[in-house]
């Protein structure tokens, strides 16, 4: 049989089955050019937002950090390198004795009183009636503004409050909570913790009604108690809600400034001055705006390498945080 196809038939009769797969990537490519820039349109008011209000004042903090300004006009910016990070820990400086270690200890204390408080609460509350009522109740402080919460306790420890009444009602003598240097920051400390506790307890919950049934009936089968149960199963499954009230109560802790300021203003002296104060002091006490942006940056590194810790410390109990 003759072949009647000349060269140029079979070419056109084969081009476009050879030409499809490359039309079709080109058209898968347009398409995905397409779908990113509707994307990124609809991310555009998000990034605008968050350039205006986090990516430009971050890089004017860190041109003041290196710079010596008193504020208001943009002209007197005057570069200094790092003398304004070097002056935080020079000899004679306040900031990193005693207001970063009352910054640490305030954070660590908090913590420490917070995470005690709501995971002993939280697992009383699984075992009760009415457990939203209980969580309601014990969540209030959160919804009080920290004013209000700071001017109470500041009056309840008064030399007539009612602290020193229920300790004068047990026949102990009555103590300057807010006025002595070796009272002062713990008193906060106690209000501080007692303010989180209620989110910190909303979380636990949560995790402690994602726990499995079959443990505690497991458990219960192998003739375990009670303390057993809670050291054996609860707190290692509740190990993923305790990191994250962890690190958020550290984070509060660490960048506390309204209830400090209500309740002592940073005194005695500096026996309750935190970093978050000293920088506002800095800032609008004595118009020095490159120390207090060097010691946001201080303050910045801190609460990054205590995440980091803190990460780490979990996963190597083998949480995958």
């Amino acid at each position: 049989m003759v072949n009647t196809l000349t060269p140029e038939t079979t070419e056109r009769a084969h081009s476009p089955r050879s030409a499809g797969p490359a039309v079709d990537g080109r058209a898968h490519t347009r398409r995905r050019r397409h779908q990113a820039v509707v994307a990124y349109l609809f991310l555009a008011p998000a990034l605008l937002f968050f350039a205006v209000f986090l990516i430009l004042p971050l890089g004017f903090a860190l041109l003041l950090s290196t710079s010596r300004w008193a504020g208001f006009d943009l002209g007197d910016i005057d570069p200094v390198g790092l003398d304004n990070f070097t002056g935080l820990f020079a000899d004679g400086s306040t900031f990193l004795t005693p207001i970063l270690t009352n910054t640490l200890l305030f954070a660590l204390g908090t913590v420490a009183l917070a995470l005690a408080g709501s995971v002993l609460v939280a697992t009383c509350i699984d075992n009760l009636r009415f457990q939203g009522l209980w969580r309601t109740l014990y969540f209030l402080p959160i919804v009080t503004t920290v004013v209000a919460v700071g001017n109470v306790w500041k009056y309840m420890y008064e030399p007539g409050g009612l602290v020193n009444g229920v300790l004068n009602a047990l026949g102990l003598g009555s103590v300057a909570f807010l006025q002595d240097p070796d009272t002062a920051l713990p008193s906060v400390v106690v209000v501080q913790a007692w303010a989180s506790v209620g989110s910190a307890i909303l979380i636990l919950t949560a995790g402690l009604k994602s726990i499995p049934e079959s443990y505690y009936e497991a458990a219960a089968l192998d003739g375990a108690g009670p303390g057993t149960v809670f050291w054996k199963i609860t707190l290692p499954l509740l190990r993923p809600s305790l990191l994250f009230v962890c690190i958020t109560q550290f984070l509060t802790g660490l960048q506390s400034f309204a209830l400090i300021i209500v309740m002592t203003k940073g005194g005695p002296g500096d026996t309750t001055n935190v970093a978050a104060l000293e920088m506002y002091r800095q800032a609008f006490s004595y118009g020095d705006w490159g120390t207090a942006s060097a010691a946001a940056f201080v303050l910045f590194v801190v609460v990054l390498v205590v995440t980091l810790v803190q990460l780490w410390i979990f996963r190597r109990k083998g949480e995958d945080a």
